[in-house]
């Protein structure tokens, strides 16, 4: 053929294909994706603050994303890390991290440790995450995540603005001493409490789970499990901090196991901690209020305090939905303060 003996032409065409496929599979499809609801950002989703920018490279630094992902995939199993699958629009607000540094979307591959989407609500708490890159081991004994120290130093007499880590009596120093946090430690924290699943707009379509769990009947049908399990609610809001046996932590989080306000006849003050935290001594941890913070519906905290109030030798009686939504509903229109 001819073009093959023109070079000019033979160049020309190339580049010319090379330009019209660079068009149609590149340029076209992204501008139909600006379009697209399903790729724009989130109207409720803001930028990171100059701190949690700043945590974000901490967390590349450090090689997190080799660990842990931020996807949650469109089945069962996945659940636990979101209300919701993953869709495009909750990465468009991703940037880079600058001119030379891409890794605006860390979604990682491998899930060594849990996925981190919605880490900021399912686990707010500061002293938490404090204490977790300290020592992973003094709030998830089975963890195989190394201790980050070096985000650490130890004082004696620690600043007026130093951010101090409460620590189990088994993870103690010598006596006058303490851990405060750094400024890279508080980014990185900062960074891990802005990762939060954006609510949809209404209407928005939403994927559904796929591959659900199914439970067998008497009758031996199989059918979709639609029962609220304690268990299950608490493992995903509560037993990070307050441990699977419900002892808690020593020196860091309090135990439910024989805790008075756990199983007290009245439920009230129980479900005021849920809802709104409480700062209780100055020995523990402070508790955010994940009642709030998750959306947790009547239904979900009468099914939490009902595993908590039967569980590790606490025999209290088990509270009614109704009894829960009565004390909730008083809450939102009081917001009184706890004591």
């Amino acid at each position: 053929m001819e073009i093959f003996s023109n070079h000019k032409r033979l160049y020309c065409t190339a580049t010319g294909l090379f330009i019209f496929l660079t068009i149609v599979v590149t340029i076209l499809p992204a501008i139909n994706n600006q379009q697209d609801s399903d790729y724009v950002s989130l109207e409720q989703e803001n930028q990171l603050t100059p701190e949690q920018i700043e945590g974000k490279k901490v967390y590349i630094a450090n090689g997190c994303v080799a660990c842990h992902t931020q996807q949650v995939r469109n089945i069962d199993m996945d659940k636990t890390w979101g209300d919701r699958p993953g869709l495009p629009t909750d990465y468009a607000n991703n940037h880079r991290m600058s001119f030379l540094m891409n890794t605006a979307t860390l979604m990682g591959t491998e899930r060594t440790g849990p996925d981190l989407t919605n880490i900021g609500a399912r686990q707010p708490s500061l002293d938490w995450h404090l204490l977790h890159l300290y020592q992973p081991r003094a709030t998830v004994p089975q963890s195989i995540m190394p201790a980050y120290k070096f985000l650490f130093e130890t004082k004696t007499k620690p600043g007026k603005n130093d951010v101090i880590v409460n620590l189990p009596d088994e993870y103690a120093l010598k006596k006058g001493q303490v851990v405060v946090a750094t400024k890279d430690a508080l980014n990185l924290v900062a960074y891990l409490q802005s990762l939060k699943q954006k609510k949809l707009p209404d209407g928005t379509p939403v994927r559904e789970f796929l591959y659900k769990s199914e439970k067998t009947t008497a009758s031996g049908n199989s059918e979709t499990s639609i029962e609220l399990n304690g268990a299950d609610l608490y493992a995903a809001n509560c037993m990070s901090c307050h441990q699977q046996n419900g002892q808690g932590v020593k020196g860091a989080f309090p135990p439910l196991k024989d805790s008075p306000i756990v199983i007290n006849d009245n439920p009230e003050m129980l479900v005021n901690i849920i809802m709104q935290g409480y700062n209780p001594r100055p020995e523990f941890a402070e508790m955010p209020p994940i009642g709030q913070n998750n959306n947790l519906s009547a239904e979900e905290i009468t099914a939490i305090i009902n595993h908590e109030r039967t569980s590790w030798g606490n025999k209290a009686r088990k509270v009614s939905v109704d009894e829960v939504r009565k004390i909730m509903e008083s809450i939102k229109s009081e917001q009184k303060p706890l004591p």
